[in-house]
């Protein structure tokens, strides 16, 4: 009885993940009459591209470019910054325990609500001239990828011995040597795992986007899907079309680097 009382359970929590991305592929592919039309059908009656052929007509492509080009910025600069800082809190040393310190000033601003640290940048950000900017974007980005790449890289670097380090540095490996040669190639996998969920962080932002971004040409893709709730009505169709869109690159990117995930999961659990 308690076999099959789990799997009732399990079946459940599937369904009700499955059930939304099932009538949101079913809703894009209705026609705008049928997606109004009284009562609820998940199969649509006939398949229509009409959705998408509204996307594929308007700003998307300038829309997928722009979101890419801003994540995929925020994720190498978040890296970067994220590896040399993550390496120097496991191998050295600081007095009055101040790495400690500065873990924990990362994840307090990791915990916060993006919302408490919006009006402070907002301010930097007009002081610098980095308003209705990319770059401006990226650099808010931070806030979100930054702490979230030095915690992830801190257990991967922990993770290599010492050991092979000290007889690079025997051979006559500097310490930039050392990095590029010996702890970059080991630490390959976290770095791609942390870079897709820094990448993920920086392709669903929404709130700096809405806070910094002004003119349409610059839109983000997530900004951009709050056009179609609007006072007159929610346009259902695009709406369902343009998440449907949005997903694929992520997923696309996850799937094909799926190797790396999971060795860099099994790398850093160890």
């Amino acid at each position: 009885m308690s076999r099959y009382l789990h799997r009732f359970f399990v079946w459940s929590a599937v369904a009700l993940f499955i059930l939304p991305i099932v009538w949101m592929f079913s809703t894009a592919f209705k026609s705008p009459g049928e997606i109004f039309h009284a009562g609820a059908n998940l199969i649509p009656q006939q398949i229509s591209l009409a959705s998408f052929q509204a996307l594929l007509n308007g700003e998307l492509p300038i829309l997928v470019a722009n979101t890419v080009f801003i994540a995929l910025s925020a994720t190498m600069v978040s890296l970067c910054i994220a590896f040399f800082a993550a390496y120097a809190l496991v191998r050295y040393r600081f007095p009055a325990k101040l790495d400690n310190l500065f873990l924990l000033a990362v994840l307090v601003v990791k915990m916060m609500p993006p919302i408490v640290v919006a009006v402070p940048l907002y301010s930097l950000m007009n002081a610098l001239g980095l308003l209705n900017s990319q770059l401006g974007l990226v650099l808010a980005y931070q806030v979100y990828t930054l702490p979230f790449c030095i915690w992830m890289l801190l257990s991967f670097i922990r993770d290599i011995p010492l050991e092979i380090e000290e007889a690079a540095a025997m051979d006559g490996a500097h310490l930039l040597k050392r990095l590029a040669f010996v702890v970059f190639p080991l630490c390959a996998p976290g770095l791609v795992a942390t870079a897709i969920f820094a990448m993920i962080l920086g392709w669903n932002e929404f709130l700096f986007s809405l806070l910094f971004i002004h003119t349409p040409d610059k839109f983000t893709i997530p900004l951009f899907i709050s056009n179609f709730m609007t006072e007159d009505g929610t346009a259902w169709g695009e709406l369902m079309a343009i998440g449907i869109v949005s997903s694929l690159p992520m997923l696309a990117l996850a799937g094909y680097m799926q190797r790396y995930l999971l060795r860099g999961f099994s790398m850093g659990l160890k």
